[in-house]
């Protein structure tokens, strides 16, 4: 359990500073981590928020993901992304996310990496 909960940890961190690396590389300063705690803990922050807010979203926005099949789920993830740097910032952790447009195209790349990285680890 504890085990499962590390690796999934390391998964996301591992996710979420390849994302930024690569939002970084087309727009430098639209995504920034300090250093490697800074990335833990962001990702632990927006794993927390993944997991105990964003089902309560996805409930009430159900409809709207069943019209747009499946694809508000990247708005979803991006608004927690941008809640995520609000409170990093507001709790002293080096991380940031600029705007809107940069938190969707992190999202949409720590989706994929993540989904990747998961299917390699089991």
């Amino acid at each position: 359990m504890i085990g499962s909960l590390i690796v999934r940890l390391m998964v996301n961190t591992a996710a979420l500073l390849l994302a930024a690396m690569i939002v970084k590389s087309v727009d430098s300063g639209a995504v920034i981590i300090a250093d490697w705690p800074s990335a833990i803990l962001a990702a632990l922050v927006y794993g927390l928020m993944n997991s105990l807010i964003r089902p309560l979203i996805s409930m009430i926005t159900c409809l709207l993901q069943l019209l747009t099949l499946g694809l508000f789920t990247l708005v979803i993830n991006a608004g927690m992304l941008m809640v995520a740097s609000a409170i990093a910032q507001a709790t002293g952790i080096g991380f940031q996310v600029r705007d809107f447009g940069a938190a969707f195209i992190t999202a949409l790349l720590i989706t994929i990496v993540s989904t990747v990285l998961t299917r390699l680890v089991k």
